[in-house]
């Protein structure tokens, strides 16, 4: 599988916009034009930068499935979407991109007894969005919208999250619906405390 490590993380049902200008990744372009179903995966780099290589890569990450290229003037780039997540057994020489051989992992399973979680959940993660707004621009805002799939739902309520990627990349070993709904939660009362201890330096003593 051609690979795209990043700085960032890509969940499942999450958009995954990409700018690409270094040669390497030009070259992945132009392979991914000739396919009938481009994709790729994207893990997170642990140590490193993500222009040049050299980088250590977290062996767990998710595909990118193409939606749309495009360019301009300034850039060529490229909508995806995150599908499914995988498991890499090893790295292959970087030629002339990055490539590995990967395994994927079972697709997590709904089940409706989690409603009431979710839908708890959803209105802690909307909170937070609203109360961290308040620090700053966020890119997802609390009134975003979540897929209509109960599975994409639980992830993007992860990755809309304004964490840190290494949080974010822990949940993709995720076994279950029920473990990624209650990691999920204890992210967000995680942030939640962070953000409100900010807020009381921020404020002084009264």
């Amino acid at each position: 599988m051609p690979m795209f490590p990043l700085d960032s993380v890509l969940l499942p049902g999450m958009p995954m916009p990409l700018r690409i200008f270094e040669d390497r990744y030009l070259k992945l372009l132009g392979d991914l034009v000739t396919q009938e179903n481009p994709e790729f995966g994207v893990v997170l780099i642990e140590r490193g930068s993500q222009v040049g290589g050299g980088d250590k890569r977290m062996n767990i990450g998710t595909i990118a499935s193409v939606t749309d290229i495009g360019t301009s003037e300034q850039f060529y780039g490229l909508e995806s979407v995150g599908t499914q997540r995988f498991r890499v057994n090893a790295w292959l020489p970087d030629d002339p991109y990055p490539i590995a051989d990967i395994d994927f992992l079972p697709d997590l399973i709904w089940e409706e007894t989690l409603m009431p979680v979710r839908i708890h959940l959803e209105t802690k993660v909307r909170q937070l969005l609203a109360f961290a707004s308040e620090f700053g621009d966020l890119q997802y805002g609390a009134d975003v919208v979540l897929s209509d799939d109960p599975i994409d739902a639980c992830w993007q309520l992860a990755g809309i999250l304004p964490v840190g990627s290494l949080d974010q990349a822990d949940l993709l070993e995720c076994r279950s619906a029920e473990e990624l709904l209650s990691r999920t939660y204890e992210i967000v009362k995680s942030a939640d405390v962070a953000l409100r201890a900010m807020m009381d330096q921020k404020e002084g003593p009264s």
